[in-house]
């Protein structure tokens, strides 16, 4: 079988050096084909000139973008430059920053074997990040089973088919946010349990407000449902209250209508037009191995 491990990068060239030496570590052992793919997403840092002989490792190639993209849409671009030029059994996304752990691939391969069909997850059930930052992926959760339905407890760290792969590129959700769209377009998924690795080096790069954004841009992949049970909700509470109409009962919701307005303007950033065009934003492709 071969995998191509796909990793969006923007900056981070002394982590991803790193990452491919922990992969070629933990690949020492495994004879699987094994392909590297670095969407350069218009990283200011030069790519480093020398890259050291990797023997587990096929191919490295580097895919360099001529804008910065954002972390969504690098994957999005690498799943649909190698659906279109690489010959691939599965792709493996996964971040370059030590978080999604080098040793979990074994564990993603192995769950490969029995159902060659589905896509397996990492579920994440530990995470290395400060209080804040646990409490606000709790919230959240929390408002995305809420208003969704749907207990999305993964990222992009994810073991992915062919035949799945071709219908993320024809998802425009996935221009938008990965987990939305695979939690869209594959009702059955394989959950392995997955810890949250520490970054190899430096502070995270995602803020409060992007942490907001990617949230919603998740939700907003089923924004018709969020509608649906919002104007639920807002009947229910319209009848319990109606006898005590004041500002005070009437801003949860002002809240919700300001939710809603969110998720259906964010919902914007799915389209499938610019994803169908996103190579036209790869400048050149480099082959390091």
């Amino acid at each position: 079988m071969k995998f191509k491990v796909l990793i969006p990068l923007y900056n981070d060239w002394q982590s991803l050096l790193k990452l491919l030496e922990n992969i070629e570590y933990q690949f020492s052992d495994i004879d699987y084909i094994l392909s590297v793919v670095i969407v350069n997403d218009g990283s200011i840092e030069k790519v480093p000139k020398n890259f050291p002989n990797y023997s587990k490792i096929n191919s490295i190639k580097i895919i360099n973008l001529k804008e910065n993209v954002g972390h969504a849409r690098s994957i999005a671009t690498g799943l649909k430059f190698i659906l279109e030029n690489d010959d691939f059994d599965y792709i493996i996304p996964m971040d370059s920053d030590g978080e999604d752990r080098p040793n979990e691939i074994k564990d993603l391969i192995k769950k490969v074997e029995p159902r060659s069909d589905l896509p397996i997850v990492c579920e994440r059930v530990k995470r290395s990040e400060g209080i804040f930052f646990k409490f606000c992926y709790f919230s959240h959760k929390l408002i995305t089973f809420t208003f969704t339905g749907k207990s999305i407890r993964f990222g992009n760290f994810t073991c992915l088919p062919k035949e799945i792969v071709k219908k993320m590129v024809n998802e425009k959700a996935t221009w938008s946010s990965f987990s939305g769209a695979l939690s869209k377009i594959a009702k059955i998924k394989i959950g392995i349990p997955s810890e949250r690795g520490s970054r190899y080096f430096g502070p995270s790069k995602m803020s409060f407000k992007n942490l907001v954004i990617h949230s919603l841009a998740i939700i907003a992949v089923f924004k018709f449902t969020v509608l649906f049970r919002s104007i639920l909700f807002f009947l229910i509470y319209f009848f319990l209250t109606y006898e005590k109409i004041s500002i005070i009962t009437l801003m949860p919701l002002f809240l919700i209508i300001i939710f809603n307005l969110s998720v259906f303007l964010i919902s914007k950033r799915e389209n499938l037009e610019n994803y169908k065009s996103s190579n036209q934003n790869i400048f050149d492709v480099k082959n390091i191995k």
